[in-house]
């Protein structure tokens, strides 16, 4: 999930013969990683610690990831540097992740706050915002804590009254953890209390159908960052927009049930948005252009 920022036009990642580009070379190259113990201060260990995040540098990286100057990816420096920072994250609660700082050990610590096996979605992010608020980018800070993904936006006001959460990556992390962890013997109940995902495939579907347009169309030719306001409330529409969306696709699909998972949906939204841009554009880059730097988008 850390890793699996936009990756760039150009990059790709062989292995056995076959190409992998975006997302899925992302995920392919982190798998082979990790089963080549590159995530482990052990060397060839199954597992990923603390030391073995810290000692994973960008030129390591870099090399397990088959970056030249040829293949590009973008980022590579934000990606070990958030790496970094989840390594030193994790040496920061002994209590949940062990003495060696290991993620492994949340099944343990959600298995000891289950009631007959079960725990709810928010207790599981409870816990993933405290491990991740000063891992994952953001400006915003409260009371001397990081909020990680949330920003300001002045037409909602001042100080915390103008904060946007939108904690894309830990939503999706927690979506991403409700199998293994259903594995483990720890079910995950009120995953509808969660939101659909702010990223750019979602909302680059709603700027590419023409559900939502541009005030200043000119803005679609400049850069914009993670903060800029234009992207807070695109990425705001656009959670909003798939609370819309589910309860028509459940007419569509004539769901009968009272609730349809966000993480149900974006298989549907961010396929579709995905489609949409390779429609649109080369290489399926989004409607807006965004300063990618390996971390949130």
């Amino acid at each position: 999930m850390l890793l699996d920022a936009g990756a760039g036009d150009r990059w790709v990642y062989v292995t056995g013969g076959a190409r992998h580009a975006r997302s899925e070379g992302l995920a392919v190259a982190s798998y082979e990683l990790f089963m080549r113990g590159g995530f482990s201060s052990g060397n060839s260990d199954l597992c990923t610690n603390a030391d073995g995040l810290a000692r994973l540098d960008t030129n390591a990286l870099a090399r397990a990831f088959q970056v030249t100057a040829e293949n590009p990816l973008v980022g590579i420096e934000g990606r070990a540097k958030t790496l970094a920072r989840l390594g030193v994250a994790l040496t920061r609660a002994p209590d949940v992740f062990g003495p060696d700082g290991r993620p492994g050990n949340l099944l343990d610590a959600l298995r000891a706050r289950a009631t007959a096996g079960r725990v709810k979605a928010a207790e599981v992010m409870a816990l993933l915002l405290a491990l991740l608020g000063d891992v994952l980018p953001g400006a915003v800070s409260v009371g001397g804590v990081a909020l990680g993904d949330a920003w300001h936006h002045r037409g909602l006001g001042a100080g915390a009254l103008g904060v946007v959460p939108f904690h894309k990556l830990t939503q999706w992390l927690t979506y991403s953890l409700v199998e293994p962890l259903g594995e483990g013997g720890v079910a995950v109940d009120d995953l509808e209390e969660l939101t659909g995902l702010a990223e750019y495939r979602n909302g680059g579907l709603f700027l590419d159908l023409g559900v939502l347009e541009m005030r200043d169309r000119r803005a679609t030719d400049r850069v914009h960052l993670s903060g800029d306001e234009l992207v807070v409330e695109w990425r705001a529409l656009t959670v909003t927009l798939l609370d819309e969306l589910a309860p028509r696709t459940r007419a569509l699909l004539g769901d009968t049930a009272s609730t349809m998972a966000p993480g149900t949906l974006e298989a549907l939204t961010w396929a579709a948005g995905r489609e949409a841009a390779y429609e649109r554009r080369p290489h399926g880059a989004p409607p807006l252009h965004l300063e990618l730097d390996g971390t949130l988008f």
